[in-house]
């Protein structure tokens, strides 16, 4: 039995350990809470009340347009004003130096809104239309501009995969836009896209992948699939893993080998041995002992050996063609049945019959009728 205080002391121990347990409980709880966010939530908008003392400092970016935007900036720039104005950024237009430039004023309270401006001038610059360049202006709505033209060396394949992310007749551009709810614009060597935040950044993944040589319809299937996962409201804190397609790359041409593969040798502080010269051979076999005439008859000696060994070879390839082939085995034929009896009568009949014809004669039926026909003829002519 344990001693009055001891058993105080390990009741208030296991008190403590609960109300440890209750803590830790309670804020995994609110942890839940705060990483749900309710449907159809919106953050509220900025404004002048949030920042009633305005801004401090004039603030202004600029950028260059090409020279073939020209015209369609000098007609939809009274919008472009307007639409600024409104969140009292001013924006102007310069023809001569072909750059496009927004300010802040005194008036501006929203300080993000100059950057917004700084995109919609960016997007207007990269052909994108004004009626969907404006949306950049609303708070959830971004863009991104992602540069393709260094992503490929060869101009030909670069066109070829820039022309597969359009698809035929933009078929496949198409289905991106209603997949991830973002405008896109393919224009030189930038792709331009408009959109929300999430749909931006799976734009970004298609577009990079297809300038990787990975077609985007697959990206396009995975994409199918998460938005119909997306609906299910049990699915939306498990893994979609085991739903989502795992593609493999097929047809894939295996590198050439060369022919001569260069090993490296290990690496030795010692240099290489000395080749032997034709005089140490000479001292080695004992050639360099004999004499002139010696050394000559050797020569015929092995000249006339190599010739003997020519002669042989050519002799036994003229001798192939007198080489007769191997014969097949017999194959024994099996006897015909002469269980069958042949009905030796019917066969004469058939020869008779066969002699009275000739060769291309008509049926005995076809004459009669034939000379009917012609008899008739010859009444009616009389």
């Amino acid at each position: 039995m344990a001693d009055p205080p001891e058993a105080a002391e390990a009741g208030a121990k296991q008190k403590e350990k609960q109300k440890i347990r209750n803590k830790k409980k309670a804020a995994a709880v609110d942890e839940s809470e705060l990483l749900t966010v309710p449907d159809g939530w919106k953050e509220p908008a900025f404004t002048r009340e949030d920042n009633p003392k305005g801004l401090l400092e004039e603030s202004s970016f600029a950028t260059l347009f090409p020279k073939y935007r020209e015209a369609y900036l000098k007609e939809c720039w009274p919008l472009v004003q307007k639409a600024l104005g409104e969140h009292f950024v001013n924006a102007t237009l310069d023809l001569i130096e072909g750059s496009m430039t927004v300010t802040t004023t005194k008036k501006t309270f929203d300080p993000y809104a100059i950057i917004r401006a700084r995109d919609l001038i960016k997007l207007l610059a990269r052909s994108v239309p004004f009626e969907q360049a404006v949306r950049i202006l609303q708070d959830d709505i971004a863009c991104d501009i992602i540069k393709i033209g260094s992503l490929v060396r060869k101009r030909d394949t670069f066109i070829k995969r820039r022309g597969r992310l359009l698809g035929p007749k933009g078929s496949t551009l198409k289905a991106l836009e209603l997949l991830t709810n973002c405008y896109i614009m393919v224009q030189g060597n930038t792709v331009s896209a408009l959109g929300p935040f999430s749909g931006l950044k799976e734009v970004r993944k298609v577009v990079l992948d297809t300038m990787k040589n990975i077609h985007p319809i697959y990206n396009i299937k995975t994409l199918m699939i998460k938005r119909e996962l997306s609906k299910d409201p049990e699915l939306r804190s498990q893994s979609w893993e085991r739903f989502l397609p795992k593609f493999k790359r097929k047809n894939l041409k295996k590198r050439k080998e060369p022919k001569k593969k260069n090993t490296k040798k290990e690496y030795t502080p010692f240099p290489p041995p000395q080749p032997e010269s034709q005089i140490d051979k000479e001292l080695a076999s004992g050639e360099y002992f004999l004499k002139e005439r010696q050394k000559k008859r050797k020569q015929v000696q092995e000249i006339k050996a190599k010739q003997a060994d020519a002669i042989k070879k050519r002799q036994e390839e003229r001798n192939k063609a007198f080489i007769p082939p191997k014969e097949k085995p017999v194959v024994k034929t099996k006897k015909a049945s002469t269980e069958k009896k042949i009905d030796i009568a019917a066969i004469k009949e058939k020869v008779k019959n066969a002699k009275k014809k000739k060769l291309g004669a008509l049926p005995e039926e076809e004459v009669k009728l034939k000379m009917a026909a012609d008899e008739k003829k010859k009444k009616k002519k009389k």
